[in-house]
């Protein structure tokens, strides 16, 4: 075994730093211990009369017990039912030594065995992880080292103390970092949303996504402080003294906008002035990066950002440029991103530090390079072109920007035929049919649904009524007719995260749809005081009729619920959830959740605990939750 030759090695050539190895011994089950590698090297090496000096197991013993103590002396009880495992009660006789483990007759891994008993064999974790699907880590403690054995990698799920609202944090997104994920390209300059590339290494903008960046960010800003706020430019005459032109054909000056009714900064300089000179502020801003400002452009321009940063004091610049470039990197100490022309006002948020790093990200991710830079400093701003600028602000972060440029997103691009909002990239699922752009997604309608709803409940602007209103349409349309509509056995409706051919009954989707119709319906009986029972005279709002949009969430929503509580058994698996139905629907190897999935089902059930009196969510909830302590299914 490579790893116990290494140990030798190590022994021979007398280091001093002492290695670990963790082994589960099988005895009628897997119990896990940790032993001193010069232990094992000494086996290898002397392996007559070797073993675990008396002394040192003693030592051993004594420690474990004592953290054993500790632990039940904090629980405020001792007991004896459920035993910390000892370090083996063997005496200065006992050895392990290398022995070949045949694994189903296919092939061998190389094992440890106790000279005392046939029955203890010490497996390498290395193979049982990838063997069960386990997880571990030797975890460094004051004044000792330990193994932990997991069953999941997942630690957190979302349960929720009080009901789930529909203008409350969107369950644990609260957590999320959208804009941070790998699959992410950027987030785009021109909508202020983020890109994907999981599907297509050029990006594409992917609804889902879009919508819980804006709900982590909504969900954030209910949980943290008030961001921290340094407004550097207000428009005020007396704010001038901050700005310094590079040349004499550099101007700048305090006027009154008419169309905002505001102070701004009016700013011009050469269109053939280089990037990077202009009119500059200096801002020296070493806390908050978080860079807002409200801008309106005449001409061809940009505003440049120049940052400190901790690689060997090196200076970045990100360019923030009047085209519609998505990203770029000149490989040295520039990144830029494209803004749209923006010739009328608007309000720009950037985080600087993933702007930064997305950019750096597009050469050194293909060199396998983490990134890690961190900014120091917000030096200075360059504007170059003509314009307006004002409300220069750097803040600790700014959510509720983000939230509602991702709710503007949703509204701009939801197509008004179909109320869906349609899918620009093909989606190939193994076993399935190709299925080609212009697809529709229940979990895409439902998560726009419960954003907007938010949106709605803040801004109380028409435009997220409507578009939620008009979202309800592939609800009731076939996923084969360009909807999101399939049905289970011909009885129960189901809402497809994936109109797949045939459907396969993806989980979380569905039950990310059903809260989105959820909060939608809550909105409606919040805001227009209207339910079931009343009769109150229709009302309109807009183009949307309140009372018949009622009628039809509801029904959405009864109808998903009645086929949940009744599908909710299929997706047992008895040791782990099925991601979808595809063992049924078509007679293939099942499709087994992910831990990460695995941990959303039973977040999502958790939520439905919340609202809903039916046991059946609590019930399952637990169930499920057991399988990641390594709880299975009964047999016969």
């Amino acid at each position: 075994m490579i790893f116990l030759r290494r140990l030798k090695t190590a022994f021979m050539w007398k280091k001093t730093t002492t290695l670990l190895l963790a082994f589960v011994v099988v005895v009628l089950g897997f119990k896990l211990f940790i032993y001193d590698a010069s232990c094992v090297t000494t086996v290898l090496t002397e392996r007559e009369n070797a073993g675990i000096p008396e002394k040192e197991l003693k030592a051993l013993k004594q420690a474990w017990l004592l953290e054993h103590q500790k632990k039940n002396a904090n629980a405020g009880h001792e007991s004896h039912d459920h035993m910390v495992d000892e370090p083996p009660n063997g005496n200065a006789q006992q050895v392990v030594s290398p022995i070949e483990c045949l694994i189903n007759d296919n092939y061998t891994v190389q094992c440890l065995k106790s000279s005392n008993s046939d029955e203890m064999v010490y497996m390498p974790f290395e193979f049982l992880e990838k063997y069960f699907e386990v997880y571990g880590k030797m975890k460094h403690y004051d004044g000792y080292d330990r193994f932990e054995f997991l069953q999941s990698n997942v630690k957190v799920v979302y349960k929720p103390e009080q009901p789930y609202t529909y203008h409350g944090a969107f369950m644990n997104f609260d957590s999320y970092n959208v804009e941070i994920r790998e699959r992410v390209k950027c987030v785009s300059g021109v909508y202020g949303v983020p890109v994907s590339t999981q599907w297509d290494a050029n990006g594409y903008f992917y609804p889902i996504q879009i919508s819980q960046y804006g709900m982590s960010h909504y969900s954030k800003n209910l949980f943290q402080k008030p961001p921290k706020r340094n407004v550097y430019e207000d428009g005020q005459i007396s704010s001038q003294v901050r700005w310094k032109a590079t040349n004499r054909y550099c101007h700048y000056e305090s006027i009154l906008d008419k169309e905002t009714d505001s102070h701004v900064i009016k700013f011009e300089t050469p269109e053939t002035i280089p990037l990077g000179n202009g009119v500059t502020m200096v801002l020296g801003n070493t806390v908050e990066h978080e860079l807002s400002f409200d801008i309106k452009f005449t001409a061809n321009g940009s505003l440049s950002v120049i940052l400190d940063t901790n690689e060997k004091s090196k200076q970045y610049t990100i360019h923030y440029i009047t085209n519609s470039a998505l990203i770029d990197y000149d490989g040295h100490s520039s990144v830029f991103y494209g803004i749209g022309p923006s010739t009328n006002w608007r309000h720009i948020s950037r985080d600087l530090v993933t702007d930064i790093r997305k950019g750096l990200g597009m050469i050194r991710r293909k060199k396998n390079k983490k990134i890690k830079i961190s900014i120091q400093k917000v030096s200075k701003i360059i504007l170059r072109g003509s314009g307006l600028i004002d409300n220069i602000t750097l803040a600790t972060y700014d959510h509720m920007a983000h939230f509602k440029d991702a709710c503007n997103w949703m509204v701009a691009n939801l197509d008004m035929a179909s109320g869906g909002w349609k899918m620009s990239i093909s989606r190939v699922l193994d076993e399935f049919e190709v299925i080609k752009p212009g697809w529709v997604s229940a979990m895409a309608q439902g998560q726009g649904l419960s954003m907007l709803s938010r949106a709605y409940y803040i801004y109380k602007e028409e435009q997220y009524l409507e578009a939620m209103a008009k979202a309800l349409l592939p609800f009731s349309i076939p996923s084969k007719e360009g909807g999101c509509r399939a049905k289970f056995l011909d009885k129960f409706v189901w809402y497809e995260e994936y109109p797949t051919t045939p459907s396969s009954f993806v989980l979380n989707g569905f039950m990310y749809s059903l809260i989105g119709l959820y909060d939608f319906k809550s909105l409606l009986e919040d805001k227009f005081a209207i339910s079931e029972d009343n009769n109150l005279p229709s009302k309109t709002v807009g183009v949307v009729d309140i009372q018949a949009t009622y009628k039809t969430v509801k029904k959405l929503f009864d109808d998903g619920m009645v086929s949940l509580k009744s599908m909710l058994p299929l997706y047992d698996g008895g040791t782990r959830t099925f991601y979808d139905l595809r063992h049924f629907a078509f007679r293939k190897p099942p499709m087994i959740a992910r831990w990460d999935y695995h941990t959303t089902h039973l977040s999502q059930l958790a939520l439905f605990a919340t609202i809903s009196s039916d046991p059946i969510f609590e019930k399952y909830f637990n169930s499920w939750q057991g399988y990641m302590n390594g709880k299975v299914a009964n047999h016969n």
